[in-house]
């Protein structure tokens, strides 16, 4: 090879560089880098699925940033894909980069994409998506499959670099790979040095561990070494390869090529189409579940990148991340926290301090000796949300292009950090990302999640929790089947999602979702099967579960301007089939068939209400004919008590029933006659869900309860205590401690409410207590502003009474 003479551990003529690297290692990458310069390659050969190598002269657009990933998936089998990725750090991206820079030809060598999707899906157990990946181990090593792979028991578990560690006296793998390769820097010593020693310790452990070798890792090495063959006729010895270190000894021996033709004969394949996507820190990350992760990405980014006083640049960084956070770390902070990591280091016995020396740094100097700032310097710059780009002459499917395009107009960036976004949905930007993100959802692009608005509750505003994961991309790509726009896309899968769906709530959902993502044209389509659905379906339940979800639609459509007159007819007819229904089922429930019906009752009293309200319903009789169905419910016996007691509290906030009434029925349902468990259970339907507040301000109800409570014979009190206790645990503490104290007073001294009588105990009289008044009037001016009282101290003056009256 050119330029390689007198490096003394490697000569021309010996055959094929091979550069066996740890995957993600910045000392890896800097070597790899050295070795090129020194080697001068004709040809360099790369560990990748070779439907890539169209794919390589992507890497030096303007418009790539690391990290990307090698995007393969089944064209012809949604939810099959496999992920290869790259950060600037990778050595097999170095590589790309120095072939390109060098005008050398680079080539992936890896077993093909086409055969990798297609043994996915012939292993038992394998889900149909899950994002496989080739890269198994740190340093390709540990004989793993695929990610998502469900390996033989048989295969033998081998950590390269935990028995290196350990040979070498670490128990601390991360801390060895650190120690040995990470903190070697450029240029010291033989370029070609580290690659050798790795390779013979590699040798040694296939050899100690049997190799740890599956038939899938046979397969791929067999075809590695069938391209380095082809490599080597065309370029003779002068080509480099760069591999996981656990595969340079097998790429070294000796085989013949019919033994490595006959590994691949016979293999299983797919249609594969690949490309480049997007990629995060946060999904190179161990803890993400990648079989190929490292723990410290943000760390060993900050590691290539900054060669020079990596610590000290490191440490002003977290400082700059503290202060954005309002924590006080000065310079003198930093200052500390370097001479403090290098002692650290030097007491260890370690070349440089470390990320753990550095961790510990600022653990004890910047946050004070706590975890929590730590755990965010930890999550923002250890691992960080660094997110990749790949430009747009990248092959792309005409959906993903279409939604790149929607991104721009709309201002949405994808982002792998969290956000929220706030929507006005009477903008038109907002209503655009609205219907954009909604759509997606409807193709199971989960971008973005609805959440509640911690503002405005009118549907006129939307809260959005957006995060672009890298799989995304690979869900973008299989939404293609469905249409070339988002648009077309989400209309034909709605369309499809309604002819297939089997429950009625399903169909009355996805019409929401309609209306949420304005799909006028699939609308229609699935007004049609709700109608037949709802025709078909007797069940009340799934009636009462289906009606919230067209109400909710309705109120949508008023906002958005879509036309739902088909939609509320819909609602109408079902509501009225509810009203039918509803008495009968409600008959001979067991304790927990009655929850689930008041469950039902509560979501169809709040869409009656609703209903009736909107114009376009036209029946504003809705809530007459409903009120009559509660009332009914309440006065019959075979109705269980948490049903009967439920329809009362539900007409009394209404006002369809006065105090006095509901008083009425609530002592005839707890009279001597009722068995206690029914009477508990008739209590918990008045006074659950907020009813606390009822029994504070009308003694009379709270009189009964506390009578019926106290005559409950002992036998039956401990088969009712629980029923109560969850009925009274759902209250505010405020209203429970009310309570106990009107409670404590006794009959006739609470005063205060409807019909209770006055004690004149402070506080809960009816005439006005002017001591305690007066008390507050301090305060009170000095929130309003009020001038300070005169030096003769004179109490406020009718001015202040006038603002309190």
């Amino acid at each position: 090879m050119r330029g390689a003479e007198g490096s003394g551990s490697w000569r021309p003529g010996a055959g094929p560089l091979l550069l066996g690297v740890r995957h993600h290692g910045p000392g890896s990458a800097r070597a790899v880098r050295a070795a090129l310069e020194a080697a001068r390659p004709r040809a360099v050969l790369i560990e990748g699925p070779p439907e890539a190598d169209a794919l390589i002269p992507l890497a030096t657009d303007q418009d790539m940033r690391p990290p990307v990933a090698l995007l393969a998936h089944a064209a012809d089998e949604p939810g099959r894909s496999a992920f290869w990725p790259l950060a600037g750090f990778s050595p097999e991206w170095v590589a790309v980069r120095w072939a390109l820079e060098h005008d050398v030809p680079a080539r992936f060598i890896d077993l093909p994409a086409t055969h990798t999707l297609a043994w996915g899906r012939e292993d038992a157990g394998t889900p149909p998506d899950g994002g496989a990946d080739t890269e198994g181990s740190a340093v390709e090593g540990t004989a793993e499959p695929p990610e998502g792979a469900c390996p033989p028991e048989a295969a033998v578990r081998v950590d390269p670099l935990a028995a290196l560690a350990e040979a070498g006296g670490y128990d601390d793998p991360e801390r060895w790979w650190e120690d040995v390769v990470e903190h070697r820097g450029a240029g010291e010593g033989d370029a070609f040095a580290p690659f050798l020693v790795l390779e013979e310790a590699m040798g040694v452990l296939r050899e100690a561990y049997g190799s740890g070798e599956e038939h899938r890792d046979l397969v791929r090495e067999a075809h590695m070494r069938l391209q380095v063959r082809a490599a080597q006729r065309e370029f003779g010895d002068d080509v480099a390869v760069v591999c996981g270190a656990w595969h340079v000894p097998a790429l070294r021996r000796k085989a013949t090529v019919a033994a490595d033709r006959a590994l691949l004969k016979g293999l299983p394949k797919v249609k594969a189409d690949m490309t480049w996507v997007p990629w995060t820190h946060r999904r190179l990350s161990r803890a993400s579940g990648y079989g190929a992760g490292i723990d410290s990405p943000g760390w060993y980014a900050h590691l290539f990148d900054v060669p020079d006083r990596p610590v000290e640049r490191w440490l002003t960084k977290v400082a700059g991340l503290l202060r954005e956070e309002d924590r006080i770390v000065s310079s003198a902070h930093v200052i500390e926290a370097v001479r403090l990591a290098g002692t650290l280091a030097a007491m260890r016995g370690r070349p440089l301090p470390g990320l753990s020396e550095t961790t510990d740094a600022v653990r004890a100097v910047m946050c004070d000796g706590s975890d929590v700032p730590l755990a965010l310097v930890h999550d923002r710059l250890v691992v960080g949300d660094v997110l990749g780009a790949v430009p747009e002459a990248a092959p792309a499917v005409p959906l993903q292009r279409d939604l790149a395009r929607l991104q721009r107009r709309l201002r949405l960036k994808p982002e792998a950090l969290e956000r929220e976004l706030e929507l006005d949905l009477r903008k038109e930007t907002d209503a655009g990302r609205s219907r954009l993100l909604h759509r997606l959802r409807l193709l199971g692009v989960g971008w973005g999640e609805p959440t509640a608005s911690r503002g405005s509750t009118g549907t006129f505003r939307e809260t959005w929790r957006l995060r672009w994961e890298p799989e995304l991309s690979v869900r973008v790509a299989e939404a293609g089947v469905w249409g070339t726009t988002v648009l077309a896309a989400a209309t034909a899968r709605a369309e499809a999602d309604a002819v297939a769906a089997r429950a009625l709530t399903e169909v009355t959902a996805l019409a929401e979702h309609c209306l949420l993502a304005e799909l006028p044209e699939a609308l229609p389509v699935v007004m049609r099967v709700l109608a037949d659905r709802a025709a078909l379906d007797a069940d009340v339940g799934h009636l009462a579960q289906a009606l919230p979800a067209l109400v909710r639609s309705l109120r949508y459509g008023d906002v958005r301007g879509t036309d739902t007159e088909a939609l509320a007819g819909v609602a109408a007819g079902l509501a009225e089939r509810i009203f039918v229904g509803l008495p009968p089922a409600c008959v001979a429930l067991d304790a927990d068939a009655a929850e689930e019906m008041r469950r039902h009752v509560d979501a169809v009293h709040g869409a009656v209400a609703l209903l009736g309200d909107i114009p376009k319903a036209g029946h504003g009789e809705l809530r007459a004919r409903w009120h009559t169905v509660l009332r009914t419910l309440s006065g019959r016996d075979t109705v269980p008590g948490l049903l009967r007691g439920r329809a009362v509290r539900l007409m009394l906030d209404d006002g369809e029933v006065e105090q006095e009434q509901a008083a009425r029925l609530m002592g005839l349902a707890l009279s001597p006659g009722t068995p206690p468990a029914d009477a508990a259970a008739w209590i918990e339907g008045f006074v659950g869900g907020g009813g606390g507040m009822l029994l504070v301000h009308d003694e009379r109800l709270l009189g009964l309860v506390d009578a019926w409570l106290t005559g409950v014979p002992a036998q039956a009190f401990t088969d009712v205590l629980p029923l109560l206790r969850r009925t009274f645990s759902a209250y505010e503490p405020g209203v429970r401690r009310t309570l106990g104290e009107l409670v404590g007073r006794g009959p006739g001294r609470g005063g205060g409410g409807a019909g209770g009588s006055t004690g004149g105990v402070p506080g809960f009289a009816e005439e006005l207590d002017q001591e305690r008044a007066d008390a507050v009037l301090p305060v009170l001016r000095l929130l309003l502003g009020l001038d300070d009282p005169g030096p003769g101290g004179e109490k406020p003056g009718n001015e202040l009474a006038g603002v309190a009256g």
